[in-house]
């Protein structure tokens, strides 16, 4: 009914339908034709023949205004989309857990923002299953997470690698026998725990040393008893808690050894009460992704987050 408007609006504006046709470049019989076939979907004349010039119905004006607040809506809507392909408006919502939300994701916004201040962000930190909960349902944009989600569901690009080393109080005994593996917080941003010459430490001298882990069914819990096992050592559990911050801060107050991720480390300020060992076992390494969903439309600003996220990768 409205799909040949312009047509009609241009009759309206020329009061002609021979000026019309010159004005749209087609002839005026294909052009009465076509408002012919209008009128006819509509079941009512548009314009009254009978005058000079042209005049419109009753319907036809009811039509004239409907098609204008028509073409309002498409010029407003053509405007919304350039501001959006041009990121000058527009909507991200991004999430993490505890420890990327507060060290890692934050940088990546602010040069976001930076770049592109007119694009509303929204950070949202969670456990993984409250974050996958939320991507799932559409709620989230993007999420970065070092655990696996389903690949037929979700699109998945490598974000970054961190490493498991172990935390220990300076204050305890068992350090005295392994000061040739010690290393600080300076070493551990230096990479030197990356280093393929500086030895592990044996984990069997922490035998008799209190843990502080996360509780089961976790990521790094589940990493830490392979590593364990592989080592023949069964680690004395004192606490059991659910951020992997915490740990680390318990160890800082001397209440415990824990295994801590290098992000932790190079996050936080140094702390000369805590020393750190490499540990030397395949599941001390995880890569951490950023996820979103297959079946989303990839937007522009997630595009542009993405490469901000991981500056050397290449999007279809």
């Amino acid at each position: 009914m409205f799909g040949g408007m312009n047509y009609v609006y241009e009759v309206y504006k020329e009061r002609s339908f021979s000026k019309a046709a010159e004005k749209l470049y087609i002839s005026q019989p294909a052009l009465s034709a076509m408002i012919k076939k209008i009128e006819t979907k509509i079941g009512m004349p548009l314009f009254d023949r009978s005058m000079t010039p042209v005049q419109l119905t009753e319907c036809g004006k009811k039509y004239i205004k409907t098609a204008e607040k028509i073409m309002d809506l498409e010029d407003e809507f053509a405007y919304y989309v350039g501001n959006l392909s041009e990121l000058k408006t527009g909507h991200l919502s991004v999430g993490g857990t505890y420890l990327f939300s507060a060290f890692i994701i934050p940088p990546i916004i602010k040069k976001f923002g930076d770049t592109y201040p007119h694009v509303k962000i929204s950070l949202f930190e969670g456990d993984t299953p409250l974050l996958e909960e939320k991507i799932f349902a559409g709620e989230l944009d993007i999420l970065i997470d070092n655990y696996i989600l389903d690949e037929k569901i979700y699109e998945k690009k490598i974000f970054m690698e961190e490493h498991l080393i172990l935390a220990v109080p300076a204050a305890f005994e068992s350090n005295k026998k392994v000061r040739k593996y010690q290393m600080t917080a300076e070493d551990i941003r230096n990479d030197l725990h990356l280093d393929p010459i500086f030895p592990g430490v044996p984990l069997q001298n922490f035998k008799d040393v209190p843990f502080v882990v996360l509780r089961s069914h976790n990521d790094t819990r589940e990493r830490v008893e392979a590593i364990c096992r592989r080592a023949g050592m069964q680690p004395k559990y004192s606490l059991k808690l659910n951020q992997l911050l915490t740990t680390y801060h318990l160890t800082e107050y001397g209440m415990g050894a824990s295994f801590v991720s290098d992000t932790v480390v190079k996050s936080l300020p140094a702390d000369a009460g805590v020393v750190f060992y490499k540990i030397d076992d395949p599941e001390t390494v995880r890569k951490v992704y950023l996820y979103y969903r297959k079946n989303k439309y990839l937007t522009r600003s997630m595009s542009e987050f993405i490469k901000f996220a991981i500056p050397e990768i290449e999007l279809q």
